[in-house]
């Protein structure tokens, strides 16, 4: 991967911004009255990530945010070091109850997993004892003939002399191994919210940004994700004060072997070959005929010769031809390199250039993905590491990557649309739109 390059990429306005936005749904909210300071964990998100937030109950700023991939349910403030435990976890739905616990350096940003195993344990409760003992309430490592574990669990008291330097993964089983005792799964949901809503009223709880748009009148309407159970339909747009539309819309699942996203297709662009009396053909970018009476097929996927690819949206550019996301089927997972960008000639297929990362641009069996939009010359990309790139039209050379941030506090791109010569509108996973300059 390219190094090293400067990044003209500037936060210029950020559009629908309020307090807590960074945890989306809140489950959990632990205060440090000595210290000014608030943590809230939110509910699994955008890619089934789950947040945890530090704030400042003065500014109500944003200090430092920690995203995984299990729901949170313990927080607890070092007494004395900027730190902040974090338990999470879950019941996988078979044997175990994994999970992890997290050291969050709300100074730094830094974030340590501390579990030696790599199920590791659900975290169900975190103490700090003193500066040096942290006591943790873990369900059982498994409920293989455990009547009781999904409502007992083990209490350990994990001591070390200087927790800023502990070491990833340093907990052993002995470290965590400690007396049974009743563990209570509690929900801190409605407290959280009558804690964020008291310090902030004009906090509002949004998912992520599905797409966003410039209008001719220069406001900016984005689409954001919404649940059937979160209510009734809420109005078909919400103006707020700063210029920006909210519309919600409830995703339902597509299957990813037909229709394709594409922005700015002539074409109903899908991914299968017809049937006609055999075995269709998987993995095939296809155009349905515009009555929808047949499909078309153009070119396979794979361009590569022993490669499966999956697709992802895309775009289409001025003369054609298509840039779009995609992936390299394993079955070990994503693999270094996996993960690709490329331009495909409208004709035949046949790829122009080809870019490779080793993170997502796409989120193919779970929901929405993250499109690429393209500008004269430049074609861009969001990644779910929170990462944006720039990549020169022609030849797929990379002109800038650059860590999405706002305030300093990381962000994640969840949609982005190019609006003119060094502009680009970005959505993020905690429901804000980011009006920027890329020159």
């Amino acid at each position: 991967m390219t190094s090293g390059l400067t990044s003209p990429f500037r936060v210029l306005h950020v559009l629908g911004d309020r307090p807590f936005a960074e945890v989306g749904q809140p489950v959990l909210a632990v205060s440090d009255e000595g210290r000014g300071l608030l943590a809230v964990a939110g509910e699994p998100g955008f890619a089934g990530a789950a947040t945890a937030g530090v704030y400042g109950t003065g500014d109500l700023g944003c200090r430092a945010v920690l995203r995984t991939r299990f729901p949170v349910h313990a927080l607890a403030f070092h007494p004395t070091e900027p730190l902040l435990a974090v338990g999470t976890g879950e019941y996988d739905g078979g044997y175990f109850f994994e999970g992890e616990l997290f050291l969050l350096d709300w100074e730094t940003g830094a974030t340590t997993s501390l579990i030696e195993h790599n199920l590791g344990r659900q975290v169900l409760g975190l103490t700090w004892l003193d500066g040096q003992a942290l006591r943790v309430l873990m369900a059982p490592p498994d409920d293989w003939k455990d009547r009781k574990a999904h409502v007992e669990g083990h209490a350990a008291v994990v001591r070390r002399p200087d927790w800023r330097a502990v070491a990833p993964r340093s907990l052993t089983g002995a470290d965590l191994a400690g007396p049974r005792m009743p563990a209570p799964r509690t929900d801190g949901e409605d407290a959280a919210r009558r804690v964020l809503s008291a310090l902030g009223p004009d906090w509002e709880p949004r998912r992520h940004v599905l797409a966003v748009e410039e209008l001719l009148d220069g406001a900016v309407l984005a689409t954001l994700d919404r649940e059937e159970e979160d209510g009734p339909e809420p109005p078909v747009c919400t103006a707020l004060a700063d210029g920006l539309l909210i519309q919600h819309r409830t995703t339902a699942y597509v299957d990813r072997h037909e229709r394709l996203r594409i922005r700015y297709g002539s074409r109903d662009y899908v991914n299968r070959a017809p049937g006609a009396g055999r075995k269709p053909k998987p993995h095939w970018l296809s155009v349905r005929s515009p009555e929808g009476k047949g499909v078309q097929p153009l070119f396979p996927f794979s361009w590569e010769p022993g490669e499966t690819h999956f697709p992802g949206p895309g775009v289409e550019t001025d003369d054609g031809d298509l840039v779009h996301a995609g992936t390299v089927y394993d079955g070990r997972g994503l693999q270094p390199g996996g993960s690709f960008v490329v331009r495909r000639a409208a004709t035949d297929g046949a790829p122009r250039w080809v870019f490779r990362t080793d993170h997502v641009a796409t989120d193919l069996d779970t929901g929405p993905d993250t499109g690429p939009d393209t500008g004269p010359d430049t074609a861009y990309l969001a990644y779910r590491n929170g990462e944006l790139l720039a990549l020169d039209l022609h030849d797929g050379t990379l002109r800038w990557r650059h860590r999405l941030t706002v305030a300093g506090v990381p962000a994640v791109p969840t949609a982005l649309t190019v609006t003119g010569p060094g502009r680009l509108l970005v959505g993020t996973a905690d429901g804000r739109v980011l009006d920027c300059a890329t020159a």
